[in-house]
Formats: C-alpha cells, structure tokens, sequence
C-alpha cells in the first residue's frame, strides 16, 4: 500500500470525514480501500460508523455512532441522526458519505459550508425495484422518490465517487464532477505463498463462491448444479460457500436440494480467511441472476477471483463477456441453467491446463488493469483538486 503515491509531489492535508450508518465497521471499499489509503497518501482521516466501537487503525480514526433500532424503519431515522451529530463534532474539511439514507444530512453538512462527496457503491432506483422489505405496488414509486433525491441532492454537493460507468453516465447529467472510482482488488491481498499451481492443481475437486448468498446471485443455481457435475464427473467436486444466507431460512431451503451435500457452509470469513480460501480453491464461481443492477454491475468478486489466479464462471451479460473474453480468464454461462454451469465447471476441471493458463491471465489483468492501487490515484486527485 502506497507506492503510488511516489507519484504525487503534492498532497493537501485536509480533515477528511467519511460516514456510514449502515455498512461494517472495516467495509473492504469504505475502510481497507478508500480510508486507508488516504491516511497513507497523507490526509487526516476519521471514519464515522453506526454503531461500532471508536478505535484507530491504519491511521484512520474510527468513530462509533450508537444506533437505538427496534427495526429497520427505526434505524432509517435514528442512524442518520446519530451519525450527523458525531460528525458536526469531529468539525472535518470534507465530508464523504456513503448510504442513500445520509443525502438529507450531506446536505446540512453542505448548508454549513462543508465540501461534501457523495459515493455511490450501486444504482439505488434500480436496487429498490428488486427490495423485498418494500411492498411490490410501491417499489416503482419509491424507486423514482429516491431517483428525485440523488438528483436534487448530487447537483448541490461538491463531487460525486461511482463505482461503476453505468451509475456515473447517470450522475453526470447531475453533477459534473462525477467520478468513476472502481471496487477493483488490492493487487497482493488475494494471492499468497500458497497460491502456487501445484496447489490449485492438488484441488481440482474445490470451487468457490464468497459473498452475499441470495437467491438472485444465484445460490439455488449453484447447489443444483453440484449434483448435476458429481453425477458425471470423475472428480468429485465441492463447492465452498463463504458468506451469509439472505435471509437466513434461505439456507434451510437450500440444504433440502440434492446437491447440498456436496456444499461446504463456511460462513462469514475474515480478509485472511478469504484469501486462503481463494489459494486453495481451483475455480470461482460469480454467477448473478440477470437483474437489470446487476447486468451493468461490476461485481468484485469476479475481479478477487482473477487476483487470485483462478479461473472464473460468470453469469454471460454482455459486460462481463467483454471483460472475461477480454482478459481471457474463465467461461460465460447462463446463470440460469444449472447444467450450463456443471458444464462449465467440468471443463476445466477436465481441462487443467487451459485452466491454469485462464488464471494465469485474469492475475495479469488484475496487475495491468483491474487493481484498486490505480483507482486510488484518481481519489487523492479528487481530493486534491476540492
């Protein structure tokens, strides 16, 4: 961390505060990335979070906001006014938030003079459609209420940070200063001394999935096909889940399909847990249903999976096609289709030496091109130029 900024001859050392009430306290985009690496390059830095304990690590001042919620109604209204309270104390230069929910409080903070960015991590209007905690007649409807907000709010404030060029060719008709901050992987994080081809080869029997597990990415897909490939396949084959089930009766529907007995739950997992899990794993699977969010998305799991140096099955949107065929490292597959993707895995299972070469080249991707150390550069410009 932090080579990268031999390059700048010039950093202004602004109070920067960044604020969420609804994400973890070492979130991988908000803390380990954007917060870190900008106490690195050289700015103070707080980080506000709702209901977490305030402590300091990697140069960042973590905040805790106690949250009273009895549901999430409630927590929709106490979190921001927690968090806006906490940071009128901390009394920053700029502040950059990171929850629909925070736009009122970002434009009090801006009402006081205060640079604000807004950080879009997904396209909230589209998000909301598919939101099973709100009734379905009036998803459309809020939907648009929230498109309304991020309008009037992003035109007011200083600068707007999207994670994807989607959400940012919105933005721009908004907010001029809207840029395209990529979730791309820390080049080494993924990839360790026991992430060598030997390894993945002893392991040709385990693939992978890390995240959210919910039916729209695809995990009733994914058990489905276990049973599909262990009927034909010489090796026998697991599949290593790491995450939580949304909602968590999804995991007992789940483990009532044939192919669950060839799953391995390992729930959630720390950054170090994860990386083991990916240097001992032989393929990744990214497999998201075609939801109109997630076709222009650019899901991180995909680009940790190709840091790691293994072969990816993604679901075939023409996007990911492009960046898959692109830097030539896995196989497109209709996420839909059990047996398109027990094939999928087959192959390369079968296939080792065209697997190996496909993991090869999504890791050179991810050095060249798909890394969070270029995309950092481009924030610490944003902040300089405020």
């Amino acid at each position: 961390m932090g080579s990268f900024y031999q390059y700048y001859e010039r950093v202004i050392h602004l109070k920067v505060c960044h604020l969420t009430s609804v994400h973890p306290t070492e979130d991988i985009r908000i803390f380990v990335k954007e917060c870190s690496y900008l106490s690195e390059a050289g700015f103070d830095v707080s980080l506000i979070v709702g209901n977490s304990e305030s402590y300091v690590k990697n140069g960042v001042n973590i905040v805790g906001a106690p949250v009273e919620s009895t549901n999430r109604y409630v927590r929709m209204i106490n979190g921001p006014r927690s968090v806006y309270k906490k940071a009128l104390e901390l009394d920053a230069d700029v502040y950059h938030f990171h929850d629909p929910e925070l736009l009122p409080i970002g434009l009090l903070l801006k009402s006081k003079g205060k640079k604000v960015i807004y950080d879009v991590h997904e396209d909230v209007p589209q998000q909301v459609l598919s939101k099973q905690w709100i009734p379905k007649p009036l998803r459309k409807l809020v939907s648009r209420m929230v498109e309304g907000l991020e309008r009037f709010a992003s035109n007011r404030f200083d600068a707007v940070v999207t994670a994807t060029p989607t959400i940012n060719e919105r933005f721009l008709t908004y907010q001029q200063n809207s840029v395209i901050i990529h979730n791309f992987p820390i080049m080494n994080e993924l990839i360790g001394e026991d992430s060598a081809d030997a390894t993945k080869e002893m392991n040709r029997n385990k693939i992978v999935y890390i995240g959210g597990i919910t039916r729209l990415r695809g995990i009733e897909q994914m058990v489905r096909s276990m049973d599909e490939m262990n009927q034909e396949s010489d090796h026998p084959i697991t599949l290593h889940l790491a995450g939580a089930f949304a909602p968590a009766s999804l995991q007992d529907e789940m483990e009532k399909l044939d192919g669950w007995k060839h799953v391995n739950f390992e729930g959630y997992l720390n950054r170090q847990e994860v990386a083991s899990l990916l240097n001992t794993s032989y393929a990744g699977l990214v497999i998201l249903h075609p939801e109109p969010r997630y076709i222009v998305s650019y899901p991180i799991k995909l680009f940790e999976y190709m840091s790691a140096g293994m072969p990816v099955i993604a679901s075939d949107f023409p996007l990911w096609r492009g960046i898959v065929e692109d830097a030539q490292c896995g196989i497109c597959v209709d996420p839909l289709n059990p047996t398109a993707i027990a094939d999928a895995v087959k192959y390369l299972v079968d296939h080792p030496v065209e697997a190996r070469a496909m993991g090869e080249s999504g890791r050179r991707a991810v050095m060249n091109k798909y890394n969070w150390e270029q995309e950092s550069i481009r924030l610490v410009e944003l902040y300089n130029n405020l």
